[in-house]
């Protein structure tokens, strides 16, 4: 079960089409062959052998455009080029090119190929290489075939529809053992507009920016400016809150594209127009923020650990993070076992000088909530309720300071056995 629970926005509604929802924007993905399946033909493969590995997404017209990439110092091919791309366009794209089964990354001619699948792209649908965004995500360090790709892509391209949104998620997925979307719509200067995107990621996944591969599109008009300032805003509080195992991947990006098609007067600066599309891209990214973290590689959980009362929203991130990353916290929430102290162990480790040692813990889900810390001393509870609250498949950990009135959370999963034989299996 890896549906997660969405929460209800005042103004918002969710609405399917992924990638798709917002007014002209279609989208398509198929199987080219990266990577030649291994699996004989009637059988299948724990992660679709076969499956699509090639998407693409295509705007009916310009859009302003704005993306956030990963801090590796080893970054992927894509990411540069990527880069390159909306810096000479001055913040604008029409199209995404994507692939998974391999990350074009830590190549002699990675910068080469990805330049490629921009030409590809472009020469199909009828627009210059630098308009395309390219990403690629899957094993580093081995070299990407174009070939598949040049033979397949103008299937790919033709292929393109409006509600194509799903053949594209697949498309990105490697280990994911489920599509990532989420859709809303939305009234701004009195146009109805929609925001939506797909989301992959299931291992290396770790904080900062931006864990994963995302694309995200709508119809609101937005410059470029004000969409990179949202983007960097809500990233902060929702995929760099988020953490399956502590590696940080060479090729995270979000990409985030506006074409204006609601007919809104476009928002170019601060203000409640603004203010109102933040929200929206804050729903999208934290619902495929919780999807991603509850389809962490073997996992069996959502975790969610709510830092409060701290003296700042920095401090907030920062031990709500140190919590959800911590091993032992996620071996004890795999195996439903209260352990306070691992809680209390990574606040006490966490890169912050604000006090914990006075700190409340809580333990929350469906089946209750219970108090396990108080002041920051172990408490004597009924093991019994704890270990039915632990074993929901939603968990949130909830931590009070005492020290302030901010708040900030971060998502994460369990770890589990699964966790190592998939990742020690990677390559095959």
């Amino acid at each position: 079960m890896k549906e997660i629970t969405k929460t209800a926005f005042e103004g918002y509604t969710y609405i399917e089409g992924g990638v798709c929802a917002a007014k002209g924007f279609k989208a398509n993905g198929l199987y080219c062959g990266i990577k030649k399946s291994e699996v004989p033909d009637g059988n299948e493969s724990p992660f679709g052998n076969k499956k699509n590995d090639i998407g693409m997404v295509m705007s009916d017209v310009m859009c302003n455009a704005a993306a956030v990439y990963t801090q590796n110092k080893v970054k992927g091919a894509p990411v540069t080029v990527t880069k390159s791309n909306l810096a000479k366009t001055g913040g604008k794209a029409q199209a995404v090119i994507v692939n998974s089964k391999n990350a074009n990354t830590c190549n002699a001619d990675g910068e080469q190929k990805a330049t490629r699948m921009c030409e590809l792209a472009a020469g199909q649908l009828n627009i210059k290489p630098e308009e395309v965004i390219v990403a690629s995500t899957g094993v580093i360090g081995q070299v990407l075939p174009i070939e598949p790709i040049e033979a397949c892509i103008e299937e790919l391209a033709t292929g393109l529809t409006y509600d194509g949104n799903e053949r594209a998620a697949t498309a990105i997925m490697t280990t994911d053992t489920v599509k990532k979307e989420v859709a809303v719509e939305f009234n701004c200067d009195g146009k109805l507009c929609r925001l939506g995107g797909m989301a992959k990621g299931s291992g290396m996944i770790h904080p900062n920016m931006a864990t994963t591969l995302n694309f995200i599109t709508t119809d609101c008009a937005v410059s470029s400016e004000m969409l990179q300032k949202a983007l960097s805003e809500v990233v902060k509080i929702t995929y760099n809150c988020l953490s399956v195992d502590g590696d940080q991947s060479t090729n995270d990006m979000v990409a985030l594209m506006s074409n204006g098609m609601a007919g809104n007067e476009e928002i170019t600066a601060e203000g409640e127009d603004f203010e109102v599309f933040k929200k929206a891209l804050y729903i999208v990214m934290m619902n495929m923020t919780k999807m991603l973290a509850k389809d962490g590689e073997g996992a069996t959980k959502l975790i969610t650990c709510v830092c409060s009362s701290a003296p700042d929203l920095d401090t907030a991130i920062i031990i709500a993070k140190s919590v959800i990353r911590s091993p032992l916290v996620k071996c004890a929430m795999y195996g439903a076992d209260a352990n306070c102290g691992r809680i209390m162990c990574a606040m006490g480790y966490s890169e912050t000088d604000c006090d914990v040692t006075e700190a409340d813990v809580y333990y929350t889900s469906n089946a209750g909530k219970i108090m396990v810390c108080e002041n920051g001393k172990g408490l004597s509870f009924d093991e019994d309720k704890a270990k039915e609250i632990l074993t929901e498949e939603e968990i949130e950990i909830f931590i009070d300071l005492h020290r302030g009135t901010s708040q900030a959370t971060a998502w994460g999963c369990d770890m589990t056995y699964d966790y190592v034989k998939i990742n020690g299996d990677y390559r095959s």
